[in-house]
């Protein structure tokens, strides 16, 4: 089987650990062991567990208590309609290998991780493909959905919080695009990794999982819960498609870790609170880079409804590549050119980690600028 490369993992892999101001960063900022026990407030109970967990396989599902801590995060799922995978990774990947065969016609909202179509054409599907465009707010439209999503089309991918751009959709906008996967008995993918992270409010955005039998809802301890060390997400969806799953997940799984199913277990029995401080640092820190994109006349952005990334457009004749690699040598900053997303004129920035790397790698950027715009055209 051939693939096309994976753009944004092999951009990730060159540079990630030769740059001093991590401005490409999608998690939000990381917590320590000891912070995911404080914010517990069951440290020494949590400790009693730990230390004679015996290093074996775990359950090959995932274990009924995480499993069950899973379900909590939906209105009406039980963890017999979850399945525990090796990151959100890995959850995608088999839920394309359980469902898209040669010759299955799928459709793909773009820009998006790069997963949800380069794997399915790699299986031999064929895969359509709607772009979203900054003035609809990076939002689908609609009725190209419709023209799109013909009789047989088996499946309806996207993320949402929109990985790059940060847009949302809410409720209302889901249950149009349910109408139309409806219409046809098309499974519905939502990559909900960023959920949790919105600009306004505290109320979770709804699941596709919840507002559609053949939805299919992929989740991970990465983003929004800050533990992208744990290497740990999930599928909730149909009992039939996690059946399917299974059985490929057989021969590249087995069980998730130990540690990593007790850890997510401790975690998202207090997602709310980890949910709350993931709120206060992506609001806080969007605050400060809608200050340094008011202060610089050559960005822009629309800006961002949920996640931890999102778009920024430069005004200079220049490849986002080049901008990326030449803003690294000289400054240090990292961001993700738009080119991995089949994009120009805008580069990627993940504003969630700590403050202080935010900060300073906006002020090193803002310098690096300058040099752009003293350069004669």
């Amino acid at each position: 089987m051939k693939i096309t490369p994976f753009a944004v993992e092999q951009w990730m892999n060159e540079f990630e650990t030769k740059c001093r101001h991590n401005l490409a960063e999608t998690c939000v900022a990381s917590l320590t062991i000891a912070e995911l026990l404080e914010l517990s407030g069951e440290s020494d109970a949590i400790l009693g567990q730990l230390l004679p967990l015996r290093m074996t396989y775990g359950a090959i599902e995932g274990s009924d208590r995480l499993r069950s801590a899973i379900a909590e995060l939906y209105a009406a799922r039980s963890p017999a309609d979850v399945l525990v995978t090796h990151g959100a990774i890995g959850a995608n990947a088999l839920v394309y290998q359980a469902l898209i065969d040669a010759g299955d016609r799928m459709v793909s909202i773009l820009p998006t991780y790069q997963q949800h179509y380069s794997i399915p054409e790699s299986q031999g599907g064929v895969v359509a493909r709607l772009h979203l465009r900054p003035e609809n707010r990076y939002l689908p439209d609609l009725e190209e959905l419709r023209r799109l999503v013909r009789p047989g089309t088996k499946l309806i991918a996207f993320s949402n919080p929109n990985n790059p751009t940060g847009s949302l959709m809410d409720r209302s906008f889901l249950e149009e695009i349910v109408r139309i996967a409806d219409g046809v008995g098309a499974y519905v993918l939502s990559d909900e990794v960023y959920r949790g992270t919105t600009q306004q409010g505290d109320e979770l955005t709804p699941s596709i999982v919840d507002l559609y039998p053949k939805g299919i809802s992929i989740g991970s301890m990465s983003k929004a819960f800050s533990l992208a060390g744990l290497r740990l997400g999930w599928i909730c969806g149909p009992k039939e498609v996690l059946r399917a799953a299974e059985v490929h997940r057989d021969y590249n799984t087995i069980s998730v870790g130990m540690i990593d199913d007790f850890f997510s277990s401790v975690a998202l029995e207090h997602w709310d609170r980890i949910l709350q401080r993931s709120r206060r640092i992506v609001r806080g820190n969007l605050a400060t880079l809608e200050r340094w994109i008011a202060a610089e006349p050559s960005i822009s952005y629309v800006r961002p409804a949920a996640g931890t990334v999102t778009l920024l457009n430069y005004a200079f004749d220049l490849p986002s590549r080049q901008f990326c690699r030449r803003l690294l040598e000289q400054t240090g900053v990292f961001f993700t050119p738009g080119d991995a997303f089949d994009l120009e004129g805008c580069v990627r920035i993940g504003y969630a980690n700590s403050h202080d790397v935010l900060e300073e790698g906006l002020r090193e950027t803002s310098r690096f600028l300058r040099t752009l715009e003293s350069t004669p055209s």
